[in-house]
């Protein structure tokens, strides 16, 4: 998939792996949907490719990916059969354990290897305070590749030890030429509303066709401009979401909710943005605590709209 906003990243990376001395820890810092994943990976082929030294299309030996791993033994074997299936919470210190247990040994087929983990920020503390040792003395030929959604998250002895790369958000324009071409089956009305809701992300452009969340973002759209002092409408987006809601569609809820209020705070006038700035604030703290509504999605959905309903009563306010 070609990334319009990773040019300059691109840069970045391929400036420092000509240079003199390769720093050894990378965030790739931005919003979820902007390709930090699929450009972790590249750069992680860059960096282990030797001359003379034939590199496998897939599984590279040298190349390490720590993310969420299946939930127990049913979802990993779901796994196995390749359907879709839960995560755990976060990334625990087992996995970073055996990471550094790897690192006690040679790479594979050269002399660099790359370790990338895909949510950094969704590390468990124990595991977060475990990388920090590999950080601080990393082994020679060894670097990370972090990626973070929320990069205030991480430790700030982890961030300080890492070079940034940041990764800018997609125009609308971006998005829907990238739509066009990975999404040619979805209608104009759907594209469209997507964009509007993407608040710069095709990861959020995506999940809001696959997840068919029109009738979603009407009703979020209607919470945060005209308020639910009845409760009706946030009852009705409970409904629409679903009572067993997969972890993709809750993702891909809180997304929109989250560009809804952005939105809202963009063209608010000036006494009016405080309100809806902390409304903002408060769905991207709830997006990274989504993991333990696990046994009540209404309750998590509630609290959505209560949120988006906030941002409507602090415009009541400002305009009286």
């Amino acid at each position: 998939m070609e990334w319009p906003n990773h040019a300059e990243p691109r840069r970045e990376w391929h400036e420092a792996m000509g240079g003199a001395r390769m720093h050894h820890a990378w965030l790739l810092a931005g919003k979820a949907g902007l390709g930090k994943r699929e450009f972790a990976l590249a750069a992680a082929r860059a960096l282990v490719a030797e001359d003379g030294i034939q590199q496998p299309a897939v599984d590279h030996p040298d190349i390490l990916v720590l993310t969420h791993l299946p939930k127990d033994e049913k979802e990993e074997a779901k796994r196995q059969e390749g359907k879709a299936y839960e995560i755990k919470r976060g990334i625990s210190v087992a996995q970073i354990r055996a990471m550094q247990q790897r690192l006690f040994t040679r790479p594979t087929l050269g002399s660099r290897r790359a370790v990338i983990i895909d949510p950094a920020d969704d590390l468990e503390k124990s595991a977060s305070n475990a990388l920090l040792k590999s950080l601080e003395e990393p082994p020679q030929g060894t670097y990370f590749l972090l990626v973070a959604h929320r990069p205030q998250r991480l430790l700030p002895t982890i961030r300080s030890r890492c070079r940034m790369l940041r990764f800018a958000e997609l125009s609308d324009n971006q998005i829907a030429q990238m739509l066009r071409q990975y999404a040619p089956d979805a209608d104009l009305r759907a594209s469209e509303a997507a964009i509007s809701a993407a608040g710069g992300s095709f990861g959020a452009a995506m999940g809001f066709i696959e997840q068919n969340l029109a009738p979603v973002a009407a009703l979020m759209r209607e919470i945060a401009e005209q308020g639910d002092p009845a409760f009706k409408l946030r009852g009705q987006l409970v409904a629409a979401i679903g009572a067993r809601p997969d972890r993709a569609r809750i993702q891909a809820a809180l997304d929109l909710a989250r560009a809804i209020a952005a939105q809202q705070a963009e063209r608010c006038s000036p006494d009016r943005s405080p309100q809806l700035i902390d409304a903002h604030a408060a769905l991207v703290e709830l997006a990274g605590q989504a993991s333990t509504y696990n046994f009540d999605v209404g309750l998590l959905v509630m609290e959505i709209g209560s949120l988006l309903a906030r941002a409507a009563a602090a415009s009541e306010r400002a305009d009286a």
